[in-house]
């Protein structure tokens, strides 16, 4: 075989892993590359219509993309992420009020 065989190969083999991984990310949710920052997972969330994005961090933004077929299981990471959200609001006021 010559080398002229041989990458046509590899790169027909590289294109149908493209397109399978095309195809299960339209089924099981977006896979996004392993350097995305939060900024890009904050964009595709916003697109993929999930609510509350702005609370999640960048791991539950990464699950919530993963498992955006799962409706239960996206539910579950942002109820997590908007309890956790709310709990931080009053207690800087209310030390402050109890030391006066």
């Amino acid at each position: 075989m010559g080398k002229n065989v041989k990458k046509r190969k590899a790169v027909e083999v590289k294109e149908a892993k493209k397109v399978s991984a095309e195809a299960s990310s339209s089924k099981e949710g977006i896979v996004m590359h392993a350097g995305a920052s939060r900024n890009e997972l904050m964009i595709a969330a916003k697109e993929r219509g999930v609510k509350n994005f702005r609370v999640l961090n960048k791991q539950e933004l990464a699950d919530v993309l993963k498992n955006i077929g799962d409706k239960k299981a996206v539910d579950a990471i942002v109820a997590g992420a908007v309890a956790r959200w709310k709990s931080g609001w009053g207690k800087e006021k209310a030390k402050n009020e109890s030391q006066s």
